[in-house]
């Protein structure tokens, strides 16, 4: 080698590059060191195999030349290759920050470096790392028929990065679909429908309302750029979910707030009124999905809150993609998500969000996020996991679409047979708690009718037929305090109890009719 390497300076008249120059060229990245320790052992490959053959020609007293001419081949080849190395050192030397993309096999300026290594597309350009999101999106809308042709979505929008990107791809699957109709003849198939729902609580929030005020405009401005097609934009105050006036609505809303003394229990209460706001919302315009932001970072942290709120029964209810116990029912197109890569695809595409609007937890719900937040940090597929773990769970029978003959719920019904999508029949799931909609369990039922035997006021019969997790947390235990909270919930609440019961007497004496003594164990 160092005869080669001599000759090789002669002929060139200057120092051939070698390892410690491509060291100096080229940035310490994964590849350049990769490059040099794969050069390294090609040279100690060589180096072996002239000596071997050598030494097969000495010990054969080999009188041909054949030996020689080898190596002279050898060192043209090696010089070709240092000269490759030395014109690749160079371009790389012009452009430092090119780097190769995993995907599609380009060398781009673009590459994202900064992704956490969670999975294998670490290293992808800006082009294949949205379509890598956009991929996922599109796989859950398509294998749950989340939205067909004759739907009318309705986007719930907070202002998030979540909320900003599934409205961005919803819009961009629409124009589509507006292209595809445009283009063909028949015109068989219509264009699915989009509006868009902002709920403010600057009735219940301690922002300024000017900011409220100068956010909701930057809303209206992003959702009218977002065209054609037009999409309506729906901005709805919280307290409207209270069917009062006008001017009594804010003061109710924050007295049935204050009414609840758990942090946690505050938080999820806020979090139910909420949903019944875009419910309300789409129910009276005719919207037939709504759809929500939620992602995977965001369900990890509700499986761990879930279950230390002993919500473990209903837990599977809350974590699929489609949940249709609503009167509208809710899909989840960016459940395989995490939050870090849809807050970098807004900062890449120069999606603006509205941070002002975030919401802060804190009690249970605060210190869970933060928890998974540091799980996420020392190991970054730990939301994965917990997601994954909690997906071994038997759905509901809710948590689908409602079959019809339509090709895309057949569709829908070929993908979950080959995800092994049972939901367990045997569930009873008519009876739902009032206030946050989770299923109640056989065991709960059982003992309902004892319960309500010892009921007398619609305020404790009401608090009768909630789960436990929402007795322990939002329901005030004083008696008092617990049918003013009655008087103080919105109608839509207290009329499950009411349909469902009919709070009269042949319903309780059906409920508690196991805990009755039958005339022939009556000891009188």
């Amino acid at each position: 080698m160092d005869g080669v390497d001599k000759r090789h300076t002669s002929r060139l008249g200057h120092e051939a590059p070698t390892t410690s120059h491509l060291v100096r060229a080229i940035p310490k990245t994964e590849p350049s060191i990769w490059r040099e320790r794969e050069e390294e052992r090609e040279g100690e490959t060589r180096k072996e195999t002239r000596e071997r053959g050598k030494m097969a020609c000495a010990n054969t007293a080999c009188q041909s030349n054949s030996c020689r001419v080898d190596e002279e081949e050898a060192d043209v080849r090696e010089k070709g290759r240092r000269s490759c190395i030395s014109n690749n050192t160079a371009n790389a030397a012009d452009q430092p920050n090119l780097l190769l993309c995993s995907k599609c096999k380009k060398d781009c300026k673009s590459l994202l470096p900064i992704l956490p290594t969670y999975h294998s597309e670490s290293n992808l350009c800006l082009d294949c790392f949205r379509s890598y999101i956009f991929g996922k999106f599109k796989l859950a809308v398509t294998s749950h028929s989340m939205i067909s042709p004759t739907d009318s979505v309705l986007v719930a929008f907070s202002g998030g990065p979540s909320s900003r990107v599934a409205l961005q791809f919803i819009h961009e699957m629409q124009c589509k679909s507006q292209r595809n109709f445009d283009a063909s003849r028949d015109r068989s198939l219509p264009v699915f429908g989009v509006g868009v729902a902002f709920i403010d609580e600057s009735a219940i929030s301690d922002t300024p309302s000017h900011k409220v005020d100068k956010a909701i405009k930057e809303i209206k401005l992003l959702v009218s750029s977002l065209a054609p097609p037009a999409k309506e934009l729906h901005i709805t105050p919280i307290e409207s979910i209270c069917s009062l006036d006008c001017s009594e609505r804010r003061s109710r809303l924050n007295e049935l707030l204050h009414t609840v003394d758990d942090v946690t229990g505050k938080e999820d209460l806020l979090q139910l009124l909420r949903m019944l706001c875009l419910q309300k919302i789409a129910f009276e315009n005719g919207y037939s999905k709504l759809v929500l932001g939620t992602c995977s970072s965001r369900i990890a942290c509700h499986v761990i809150s879930a279950t230390v709120k002993g919500q473990g029964y209903s837990l599977p209810a809350d974590i699929q993609y489609v949940d249709a116990r609503w009167e509208i029912p809710v899909v989840l197109p960016l459940r395989d998500c995490l939050s870090q890569e849809l807050t970098m695809l807004c900062n890449l595409d120069s999606l603006k969000t509205q941070e002002l609007l975030d919401d802060h937890c804190s009690g249970i719900n605060g210190l869970v996020s933060s928890f998974v937040k540091l799980l996420q940090e020392e190991n970054p597929s730990r939301e994965r996991t917990i997601l994954r773990t909690a997906e071994k769970l038997s759905p509901f029978s809710f948590n689908r679409i409602p079959e019809t003959d339509s090709h895309d719920n057949l569709s829908t019904r070929r993908c979950q047979k080959s995800q092994n999508f049972k939901p367990d029949e045997s569930i009873p799931v008519d009876v739902l708690c009032p206030i946050c909609g989770s299923p109640l369990s056989k065991s709960f039922l059982q003992n309902l009718g004892c319960k309500l035997g010892n009921s007398q006021t619609r305020g404790e019969i009401f608090a009768a037929n909630c789960c436990s997790s929402c007795w322990f947390q939002i329901i005030p235990k004083d008696p008092s305090s617990l049918d003013h909270f009655y008087s103080l919930l919105p109608k839509v609440m207290t009329e499950r109890v009411e349909d469902e019961t009919g709070a009269g007497p042949s319903w309780l004496r059906e409920q508690i009719k196991d805990c009755l003594l039958s005339e022939d164990e009556d000891g009188s």
